[in-house]
């Protein structure tokens, strides 16, 4: 009979690449502004329901993008979104109106951040404007390869982004509280 041979243990697959960015170390600390977006739209007739208001779901569309923009720019790398808080619709938003989308960072953990996007709509033919909506969407930053990684420590300057940063912590604790119900 033949020797028996070792069996070696088989190495796993190479990661396969998910994205071509260009890999770019992000800095040690950024500070909000350095995020910032506005997002204009004009509310069309494809956007809208059969009475003329616009389908929530093309807006939390407008959101996820401006606040996706927002957090590549903090962590200067590719994000996927993991969470989106409550989004109540406050007003309707008209065909023939305009939206104006803002997205800011308001915390960032290891590899998560927290945006902040406020959604106003404006009838442009009378100059009124009004906070449509507005959200809390969280981003967590990825390598090529899909994993999570490291994003710079936030830096909260002004009164209002320590304000901003402190509501935000709250929030991370409920959120990670929801999720640990959901896991169970």
């Amino acid at each position: 009979m033949g020797k028996k041979s070792k069996s070696k243990k088989a190495k796993p697959p190479p990661q396969q690449k998910i994205s071509n960015f260009p890999k770019v170390e992000p800095p040690a600390t950024a500070h909000p502004s350095d995020s910032t977006v506005t997002m204009t739209e004009l509310v069309l007739p494809s956007h809208t329901n059969a009475l003329g208001t616009i389908f929530g779901g093309v807006v939390m569309g407008w959101v996820d993008i401006a606040g996706a923009i927002a957090a590549q720019r903090y962590a200067r790398s590719p994000v996927v979104t993991v969470s989106i808080d409550y989004m109540h619709f406050i007003v309707p938003i008209k065909i023939g109106y305009t939206v104006r989308i803002q997205a800011n960072i308001t915390y960032a953990g290891k590899t998560s951040m927290e945006t902040e996007i406020l959604v106003d709509a404006e009838n442009t033919f009378t100059g009124e404007v009004r906070r449509a909506t507005s959200a809390y969407l969280t981003y967590v930053a990825i390598d090529e390869f899909g994993r999570p990684r490291r994003v710079p420590a936030f830096q909260a300057n002004t009164p209002e982004e320590k304000r901003k940063l402190k509501a935000a912590e709250k929030r991370r604790e409920q959120r990670l509280a929801i999720s640990k119900l959901i896991a169970e």
